[in-house]
């Protein structure tokens, strides 16, 4: 199954397949340009297609990914659940919940949601 472009609360996204590559700092712009080609605003990943360092805010790939993709008006929906990773790390859960307050990334548990928010007032 490959990404897939669908139209989500009246907005485009591009939404990431389960199995794609996995998308980190040297990998985001391929899917930049793949959202870019395809006029979505949004990208919605599964958790499991980000870089596991994406995690782990020490390593900075979170901050590469989100700085890359805002250069390109590009907003990220992070699909599923990382409770067990917010349990871990209070930078993260501060992160996440701070993230969901404004309007460029958001974590979601899935579609559903991300449908739910994108047709709320804007």
């Amino acid at each position: 199954m490959s990404d897939q472009l669908q139209s989500i609360g009246g907005v485009e996204v591009l939404v990431g397949a389960a199995d794609g590559p996995p998308v980190g700092a040297t990998t985001v712009l391929d899917l930049v340009g793949d959202a870019l080609g395809r006029a979505a605003e949004w990208i919605a990943l599964p958790v499991a297609r980000l870089d596991p360092d994406f995690f782990s805010l020490r390593s900075g790939v979170a901050g590469d990914v989100v700085q890359k993709l805002t250069n390109y008006r590009l907003r990220l929906a992070v699909l599923g659940d990382i409770a067990p990773l917010t349990d871990q790390s209070t930078a993260l859960r501060d992160w996440v919940r701070e993230a969901n307050r404004g309007s460029t990334v958001w974590f979601v548990a899935d579609l559903e949601e991300l449908a739910g928010r994108l047709a709320g007032p804007r």
